[in-house]
């Protein structure tokens, strides 16, 4: 087992395709073949399984996968301490619903380190898509929530890939408006309240049910209903259209600017918001920075209502 098979892998696992991995490593597509088959058969283990379209990690495959990361980020650091030359780009993905303070998080890991050159990815997505990117090692944390209404699928869906939940913080549903808003002076909204403006969400595609949405609150009629893919359209639209969408109400007004604000909403849900891991994995040091990152952006403790909930 040599260091570049282990750089292959990696590669191959991240980009889903060898074609891909081979132009992003500068290498021939038969040589990371070859060396994936080789490694594969010295560790009598079937990493990868073919297909027409690329190639999918096995289940042995992802355990493999996560100690060859550990193994790489450990070489990085020696080379980063004694070969003088020697100048790793630093890797690091995560996965996440479109929260705000995830992005806070982000920044904050690339600014600690502070590295002439990374190759870092955030990937604001689908529920079902965090969950697949954390279970193929493409990401390394994801930031989804829980609630009483989502926990039993979500849940059964972690551990059928092997994955942790571990929460950050939990708070009761709030919505966000624009501050131009009706009802913006309010000291809280009820669904009563909101019923003749459009309802914003975000779309989850094959799995748009309420098990998979981002929302609190989504199994409920509305007359007024707009799904988006990504949060910049979103609040776009809660400007233009005097739309809602239910939320934790953590905001940052340095990403999202002063016209989005966020209003308690009455309602008997809460948003248990945290992170999820492959289980038996160390996280890189940017891994753990960026948990520290996520701690420092968001509230402490469990508010009363939910205790009381």
């Amino acid at each position: 087992m040599k260091l570049h098979q282990l750089r292959y892998l990696v590669s191959v696992a991240e980009c889903g395709t060898i074609t891909e991995a081979a132009r992003r490593l500068f290498v021939s597509q038969p040589s990371i073949t070859a060396s994936i088959h080789d490694l594969e058969r010295e560790m009598n283990i079937t990493i990868f399984n073919r297909t027409s379209k690329g190639v999918t990690v096995t289940d042995d495959g992802q355990t493999f996968l996560g100690y060859a990361r550990q193994v790489i980020e450990q070489a990085d650091l020696l080379e980063e301490r004694y070969k003088s030359n020697a100048t790793p780009a630093p890797r690091f993905a995560v996965s996440c619903q479109h929260y705000s303070f995830a992005v806070n998080a982000f920044v904050d890991v690339i600014r600690t380190f502070d590295a002439s050159h990374y190759d870092f990815t955030i990937r604001e997505e689908q529920t079902h898509e965090i969950i697949e990117d954390v279970a193929r090692m493409k990401s390394e944390l994801g930031v989804i929530y829980l609630s009483d209404r989502n926990r039993e699928v979500i849940s059964k869906m972690l551990r059928a890939e092997e994955l942790e939940f571990e929460p950050l913080f939990t708070a009761a549903p709030h919505v966000f408006v624009c501050s131009s808003h009706p009802l913006a002076n309010r000291a809280s909204v009820t669904f009563d309240d909101l019923d003749d403006y459009p309802y914003l969400s975000y779309e989850q595609g094959d799995f748009n049910s309420f098990y998979f949405s981002e929302e609190p609150a989504s199994t409920l009629d509305r007359r007024k209903n707009i799904r988006v893919r990504d949060r910049a359209t979103l609040f776009n639209l809660l400007i233009g259209l005097n739309g809602y969408t239910v939320c934790s109400g953590v905001i940052s007004h340095e990403l999202n600017g002063e016209n989005i604000i966020a209003l308690p909403l009455e309602a008997d849900e809460y948003m248990q918001i945290g992170t999820i891991t492959r289980k038996g994995t160390t996280l890189s040091r940017y891994g753990k920075a960026y948990l520290e990152a996520l701690r420092s952006h968001v509230p402490g403790g469990t508010i009363e209502a939910v205790r009381n909930a």
